[in-house]
């Protein structure tokens, strides 16, 4: 049975050295040093010289495929074995397609649609375990605090806060009036 094998990449593409070197020095302190997570780059390779994985683009599928640990956006970490697959090539090549078509390129979102959102998917469908949680816990942190600030401007902005017709709800009106 073909092995399972995640590829990560701490991101380096920002176009700026100060900023990739930024990125790298918080992967090696959170990552390496307390084993937190960081800002990575995942990909999955099965069966042959292809990694896969999923990126913006406007228009079409954002899956795309490597040579594995060559992706040249970023910079190489490591590789992790995830396990082997009871799929034969054409049912692999069968899933990858179907997340062809889920998967386009204009919908990926930093922190609730990204690549390491794609893997997850991917081992999910070919039966091996899920990318361990450190490699997203960044993205998967931002995303929840987003939801909260989102949640908590709707319920200020909410209908039942306003007085019909404007103005100030009744415990804030000026008492003098």
């Amino acid at each position: 049975m073909p092995e399972v094998i995640l590829h990560i990449y701490d991101v380096t593409n920002s176009g700026s050295a100060k900023t990739n070197n930024t990125i790298v020095n918080i992967n090696k302190i959170f990552k390496d040093g307390i084993g937190l997570g960081g800002i990575f780059h995942s990909a999955v390779q099965v069966y042959g010289d292809e990694e896969w994985s999923f990126g913006f683009c406007e228009n079409g599928s954002g899956v795309f495929s490597c040579p594995p640990c060559k992706n040249p956006m970023y910079a190489y970490r490591e590789s992790i074995a995830l396990g082997e697959t009871g799929f034969s090539i054409s049912k692999v090549n069968q899933i990858l397609r179907e997340l062809s078509r889920e998967w386009p390129g204009n919908s990926y979102d930093l922190l609730s649609r990204n690549c390491n959102h794609f893997c997850d998917q991917l081992c999910e469908r070919l039966g091996v375990p899920k990318l361990p949680a450190w490699v997203n816990r960044f993205a998967n942190a931002g995303d929840a605090a987003m939801e909260v600030a989102g949640n908590t401007a709707l319920r200020i902005r909410s209908p039942g806060d306003r007085v019909p017709g404007g103005g100030l709800p009744p415990l804030l009106a000026d008492p003098n009036k």
